[in-house]
């Protein structure tokens, strides 16, 4: 009656002819699902086809084909279109497991999708077979599994029961950027451990009123600072250059300072913290105004200091308690120079560097370094690396110049200056040779004097943008002949150059490696690379095609074709015209967050970031025709200029480097969802054994929970890695405390294993380094944090400074 015989299988014994071998299946809804399968066919077949020109993989044709064969065999009503997607199914499984391995987001990529429509389609006939209902409720409950699992694994560390703790008083201030003027990170502190870690909670939340307006919108505005403790006042700046104090025991404002300055053009608005000073006291003589200052750093260019007690400019600093850096420079547009790093106070002088424009033109403003005298303001020396002998007035301009933090060692004497490459960024063939000799470089200063002790060069004739983005960390390595007086300098490259603090030379093995050659028109590469063999590196492997990855199979097939047109010979492939992958991109693997040494676990922490960025080259003639040959704001100081300007030099993406054969682009390697092209994890925590140089333990770091596809916030806190920006900090009970990540968490790792302890949710986005004291007047450690939103990350702004404390004792 039903034909020929079927397999003995439950699903085949109803005798429902929509299952059955034969031609003719009867079904509810085979053409809807027939048009599914025909779409992504077509499109899958057309790019795909793409791909294979371009040498790329041929699964996607095929699969494209395998699709319309299932699509044309379901719209005809037979059986087989079933059986075809299901052997497309076992072959993409092989595919997968081919190209990745067991690697879990490689394969989410590859079988999600597949499997999502596999599901569909099967919907209609297992309904039949078994009963729509049962079939509906069937995948509800597998779905809901799906996502408690999600939910619990992922889930908030439960609060508990209040636990005693002892009083701590070492390491109880934080009186530099990083903690101390080594930039360790690392506190002294142990009254917060992982056993009762698990009682953290908010003890204060402080708002400090300077929220992003609407000009900050199209720039990069960003809430980083850290604050410094010392006493029991807390000092902070915000992204408008104001200063705060607060009292670190309740979070009560103490005084404000208002810059008054006009931020009509600051592509980048930011800063990351401010510098302290007392006057030696003296038993002879009363207290003076000013006895106690905050040193910091205002947006337009110049460097305020003003009283710690209250607040007022010190009157006896420079003018009205304000100098300008922009002296001694020359001609200077509005936006070109600012400090975003507050100033390094050694004894009575600070030390203090620049951020100077990206990619504008051929002789921006020098990148001269400065020593001014804490009490007067009054230049103590400058270092102008292109200028013989001492430095003169106007400084060179186009120098590499410091952006990130400084270090020093006073008992050494010396200053240490991670220097970025000259500007502009992607085209090198017009600098001096003092730009190539310091280009990149960590260079250490004598402190007294301004003059160069020892360089080191991290990157030879930088076209990439890589320049040092965060300060180097002092720290005693061990060896075999004993301690040793060392630092580790971190870089966008992913690299750990590990050198002898005191010469400069390498303390881990550095080798220099065959770098890709073939420069755009006029200019040159070097032959060689610095790379530091001796550490692990936290780039990873060399990306090729299976590296893209999408959310579906179309977007991943995107970002292939992508892959293949653009030009990639490994890490520091030239930028070019026709398009270049720069992987590290531009924004780094390691940024100004820097890192934390553990000395006591000889442990060094870091967070990094994963994403690739194409760099692209416009001939002059092009970038003419286009606008993008304008110096970004060509009003002389003092004048203004509109949004659309702002709004150009903000998002970066376009570079005029006037005075040179190029203009050039710099963006993310993104797919069309506008999320990285590459397979995450995107952004890692990673902890090195100084004494044995391997990776202890590395994880991703962030969830997917405040991000997703088009920028929109899905909610749902996969633990994918995430961008961030901001460092870890570690105590010595053993913990990590870092914030940073895309998602609004302050997290506390287990240092040595890596184990989350806890995690605390933030008001808005906390790219900033957090950092840790002990109240003199209750006796509790207290975690603070800034958390204020990136507009690069795309993470929710806010004003708002987070104070965690474990319970007061009962």
């Amino acid at each position: 009656m039903h034909g020929n015989p079927v397999p003995p299988h439950p699903i085949w014994q109803t005798g429902e002819p929509a299952l059955r071998s034969t031609p003719a299946m009867p079904m509810d809804r085979p053409i809807f699902s027939a048009i599914l399968l025909a779409m992504a066919g077509l499109s899958l077949s057309w790019w795909g086809g793409q791909l294979i020109l371009l040498a790329g993989s041929p699964y996607y044709l095929l699969a494209g084909v395998a699709l319309l064969a299932s699509a044309y065999l379901l719209i005809t009503r037979r059986t087989a279109g079933y059986w075809v997607y299901g052997m497309l199914l076992a072959a993409t499984a092989a595919w997968a497991i081919y190209e990745v391995g067991s690697d879990f987001w490689g394969l989410v990529a590859r079988l999600a999708a597949p499997l999502v429509l596999g599901a569909f389609i099967s919907l209609a006939p297992l309904a039949r077979h078994y009963g729509r209902s049962r079939v509906a409720g069937a995948t509800l409950f597998i779905f809901a599994l799906l996502v408690g699992s999600v939910l619990i694994a992922t889930r908030d560390t439960a609060p508990v029961d209040a636990v005693d703790y002892a009083f701590a008083t070492e390491g109880s201030d934080w009186t530099t950027y990083a903690g101390e003027i080594g930039a360790s990170r690392h506190a002294a502190l142990a009254q917060i451990t992982p056993a009762n870690i698990g009682a953290l909670k908010p003890a204060w939340t402080y708002r400090t009123g300077d929220m992003p307006g609407p000009a900050d919108a199209m720039t990069g505005w960003t809430f980083e600072s850290t604050p410094l403790k010392v006493g029991n006042r807390l000092f902070l700046c915000t992204a408008h250059s104001q200063i705060h104090a607060v009292d670190a025991d309740t979070g009560r404002r103490l005084w404000i300072y208002e810059p008054k300055a006009a931020f009509d053009w600051v592509p980048l608005r930011a800063c990351r913290g401010v510098g302290y000073y007392q006057s030696p006291p003296r038993p002879d003589a009363p207290s003076s105004p000013c006895a106690e200052r905050i040193i910091a750093p205002i947006l337009d260019g110049r460097v305020v200091a003003v009283d710690a007690a209250t607040g007022r400019p010190c009157p006896d600093f420079g003018k009205n308690g304000v100098i300008d850096l922009r002296e001694g420079l020359g001609p200077v547009r509005p936006g070109y120079y600012h400090s975003t790093s507050g100033p390094l106070v050694i004894g009575d002088r600070f030390v203090i560097g620049a951020n100077v424009l990206d990619g504008a033109e051929i002789g921006e403003p020098s990148g001269v370094i400065r020593a001014f005298d804490v009490r007067t303001g009054k230049l103590d020396w400058a270092w102008d690396l292109a200028a013989t002998g001492d430095a003169r007035q106007p400084y060179s301009r186009g120098t590499p110049n410091a952006w990130a933090p400084l270090t020093a060692d006073p008992v050494m004497g010396l200053v240490y200056i991670p220097l970025g490459n000259p500007t502009p960024d992607f085209f090198g063939a017009r600098r001096s040779a003092a730009m190539e000799r310091y280009g990149s470089s960590l260079v250490a200063l004598d402190i007294a004097t301004g003059k160069p002790r020892w360089s080191f060069q991290t990157i030879h004739h930088d076209l990439w943008d890589q320049d040092l983005p965060a300060q180097p960390t002092l720290f005693e390595l061990a060896t075999p002949r004993g301690r040793v007086p060392a630092l580790v300098q971190p870089t966008k490259r992913g690299e750990l150059f590990v050198l002898d603090r005191r010469t400069g030379k390498p303390l881990a093995a550095v080798a220099e490696r065959p770098a890709p050659r073939g420069a755009a028109a006029g200019d040159f590469t070097a032959p060689t690379q610095p790379y530091s063999t001796g550490m692990p590196s936290l780039l990873g492997p060399r990306l090729r095609e299976a590296s893209a990855w999408g959310i579906t199979p179309i977007d991943q097939l995107l970002c292939r074709i992508r892959f293949r047109q653009l030009r990639y010979e490994g890490p520091l492939t030239p930028p070019s015209v026709g398009g270049s992958l720069s992987y590290p991109g531009s924004a780094g693997v390691v940024s100004w967050g820097g890192v934390s040494i553990d000395p006591r676990r000889d442990l060094l922490v870091v967070n990094s970031v994963h994403s690739p960025f194409v760099t692209r080259l416009i001939p002059r003639a092009a970038a003419d025709r286009n606008g993008m040959s304008t110096p970004p704001n060509s009003v002389p100081t003092g004048g203004s200029r509109g949004s659309s300007e702002a709004k150009q030099v903000g998002a970066m993406a376009a570079m005029p480097q006037v005075g040179t054969p190029y203009a050039a682009q710099a963006v993310p390697f993104l797919s069309p969802l506008k999320i990285p092209c590459i397979a995450p994890p995107w952004g890692r925590i990673t902890a090195i054994d100084l004494k044995k140089r391997r990776v202890v333990w590395e994880k991703p770091f962030g969830t997917s929970r405040d991000t997703g596809p088009l920028g929109l916030r899905t909610g749902l806190p996969l633990p994918i890695g995430v961008p961030s920006a901001g460092g870890p900090i570690t105590t010595a009970s053993g913990i990590t405390f870092i914030a940073a990540a895309q998602d609004r968490y302050l997290r506390a790792f287990d240092t040595k294993t890596g184990a989350e302890l806890w995690r605390g949710r933030l008001p808005a986005g906390a790219q900033a380094t957090p950092m840790t004291y002990v109240s003199a007047a209750s006796g509790r450690q207290f975690v603070v944090v800034a958390a204020g939103g990136h507009a690069g990350l795309n993470t929710a702004p806010g004003d708002y400074v987070v104070a965690f404390a474990l319970p007061r004792r009962r």
